[in-house]
């Protein structure tokens, strides 16, 4: 297989003007835009383009027409997920032109690589969850193509600690033990994710986790007594070879500056 190279964007937040969105932290429309130009700007296009996930803040139909105007400038293939951030009715209203309100599971083959999408968004909780129809989904499509590598695109990452006193930056622990099982000896070269707003490498059950910081802030790893939100930015350059995945975190400009911060009291709230 010749090398396959995607694009990881995660986290975009974006919210039109007249959302009056107040809970923003940053600029993320004018980020979009940057990063847009660099994908434009590139020697070589990708072979396709990941989101995974929270494409909006607020989730309202205003925003994602908004975005979808954006999109439109990307010509590779795009494969987009849902997040916490997202509404269902109206992504699929404004994005697929579709007047339902249904989990958004999908699969693609692009570049000889299957590309599974699930949702793990659960209406009213910042944690995320899958559940026996995004199972089934996945079960479903891992044999579809058992021959072709699998990349699995879900905005939530799996649990890491099952002793975690927070959890809302997560799967529950079950949904990711029964995850794991399901993906083990199934040609999954690595899933994407986003959620946390760190860019970070989990090597999970033998697959490669990758998590972009996306485009709205980043979160200080270093800071434990709190969630301490940054200036930072960025996505991921990827690229399967046979020998496996390589991937380059690209930081847009950003000046570290301490944009808000959580409590613990807060965090354990909200999961």
């Amino acid at each position: 297989m010749p090398p396959v190279t995607f694009l990881h964007l995660t986290d975009l937040h974006i919210s039109a003007p007249e959302a009056n969105d107040t809970s923003l932290h940053s600029d993320t429309l004018t980020t979009l835009d940057a990063v847009l130009d660099r994908i434009a700007g590139m020697d070589a296009q990708p072979d396709f383009v990941v989101v995974s996930g929270d494409l909006t803040n607020l989730g309202d139909e205003a925003s994602y027409r908004l975005l979808a105007g954006r999109l439109q400038r990307i010509a590779p293939p795009l494969v987009l997920a849902l997040g916490n951030h997202d509404r269902r009715a109206e992504f699929r209203q404004v994005m697929l032109g579709e007047a339902m309100d249904a989990p958004y599971a999908h699969d693609v083959v692009l570049a000889g690589v299957q590309v599974i999408v699930l949702d793990s968004l659960v209406p009213g909780r910042v944690a995320g969850a899958l559940g026996p129809d995004q199972f089934a989904f996945l079960d479903a499509a891992l044999n579809r193509h058992p021959d072709l590598p699998k990349l699995v695109v879900v905005h939530h990452p799996p649990a890491l600690d099952p002793e975690a006193e927070i959890t809302w930056h997560a799967l529950d622990w079950d949904d990711s033990t029964r995850l794991a099982g399901m993906l083990k000896g199934r040609g999954v070269v690595a899933m994407l994710c986003g959620h946390v707003h760190v860019p970070r490498v989990t090597h999970w059950h033998g697959i490669p986790v990758i998590v972009g910081n996306g485009q709205h802030n980043t979160i200080d790893p270093l800071i434990t007594s709190e969630m301490r939100i940054t200036d930072g930015t960025g996505f991921g350059l990827c690229t399967l070879r046979p020998s496996g995945l390589t991937v380059e975190f690209v930081a847009m400009p950003q000046t570290g500056r301490v944009l808000d911060h959580v409590s613990l009291e807060a965090l354990r709230r909200i999961a």
